[in-house]
């Protein structure tokens, strides 16, 4: 089942938020000389079109990166989401004003020495992904269901790889699949950097998977968490989102917990928005989480 297209959903909330904590962790990943490996399992197209008929039909853009881009002027943003808001604003210059999918974002980081794998199963999305980056060398598309292909990208030469695991959540067993595919991942290698995102539906499968995917630390882990809205029992689509770093990079908590709130007031609904974050360090279970809302 290939139905999903993100292009209906790029720049809303969601995308605000995982990819302000991307760019956190794509410069981290730059401060060592030591080459490194971005893989993305998920990759959708390289960019989008905001003002096209797909954003148009649902404009989640308005209430995401549109609405920040407003709110900031007003209301200077803490550091990781002004990192972020330079990202997007540089790629638009580039690339015709077009959304940056997380492989573009990726793309603009990576150095000479550095590679990354995009795994894409869509073919409507696998044939503009497969174009831009067909003359980077430092660049391989895969054609390939990413869940199946990251075991085969791990551990990297260089020890040092950034992971991002972001599927569309579109069938319930994606739920179970997320979870055994980190358990997989960590297993051939586990000082990584892994980042999975996942939607807060109400649903008992999206409810479970942040804990089933802290239990899997055996490092250090982090939990963020944004709502911008309040959903009543058995309504439908995203009241946030959220991201779990595996092996979070340093000062990662620090900044995402100055951002987790700004974000709620540029983007949040009023009182209907919230936030919290929760550090685990899978070394030292009898610790109790320590989890700020």
């Amino acid at each position: 089942m290939l139905s999903y297209r993100h292009a209906f959903h790029a720049g809303n909330h969601a995308d605000v938020l995982k990819h302000t904590i991307l760019v956190f962790c794509l410069e981290y990943m730059n401060r060592k000389d030591t080459p490194w490996l971005y893989i993305d399992t998920h990759s959708g197209a390289p960019s989008y079109s905001l003002l096209g008929s797909y954003a148009a039909m649902t404009g989640e853009s308005e209430a995401g990166i549109a609405r920040l881009r407003a709110f900031a002027r007003d209301d200077p943003p803490p550091p990781a989401v002004a990192a972020y808001l330079r990202a997007v604003e540089a790629y638009g210059r580039a690339w015709g004003d077009e959304y940056p999918g997380s492989p573009s974002i990726a793309a603009e980081v990576l150095r000479e020495e550095d590679r990354a794998v995009f795994f894409e199963l869509h073919p409507t999305d696998y044939a503009p992904l497969e174009r831009r980056f067909e003359p980077f060398r430092r660049v391989r598309t895969r054609m390939e269901d990413g869940f199946s292909g990251l075991k085969s990208v791990l551990p990297p030469p260089s020890r040092r790889a950034l992971v991002l695991i972001d599927p569309p959540y579109e069938l319930k067993e994606d739920y179970g699949r997320v979870v055994d595919s980190l358990k997989s991942a960590l297993a051939r290698f586990a000082t990584g950097v892994y980042l999975v995102w996942y939607p807060v539906l109400d649903r008992s499968e999206a409810r479970d998977l942040p804990s089933a995917l802290m239990d899997l630390a055996q490092g250090e882990a982090y939990r963020a968490e944004l709502r911008v809205r309040t959903l009543e029992d058995g309504e439908r689509g995203m009241a946030g989102s959220g991201l779990v770093v595996m092996n979070p990079p340093w000062k990662l908590a620090e900044a995402i917990d100055e951002t987790l709130p700004y974000l709620a007031r540029a983007l949040g609904n009023g009182r209907e928005a919230g936030w919290n974050s929760e550090r685990v360090d899978g070394r030292n279970r009898n610790a109790p989480p320590r989890v700020q809302a």
